[in-house]
């Protein structure tokens, strides 16, 4: 049932919807704002696990 669960058309289902909702103005914004928290996660993973080691 969900063997192919994230096809190609659903992608673009998302992103229409999405831009619907949020419209194309604030679209870049949350993406920058996203991009912007998966660096900081990932630099504090990455002191974590150094903080870990020493």
């Amino acid at each position: 049932m969900l063997r192919n669960g994230l096809e190609p058309w659903h992608v673009i289902i998302v992103l229409a919807v999405a831009l619907l909702v949020f419209g194309s103005k604030r679209l870049p914004d949350m993406a920058r704002s996203l991009g912007r928290s998966a660096r900081i996660l990932k630099s504090e993973a990455r002191a974590l696990r150094a903080e870990d080691t020493a």
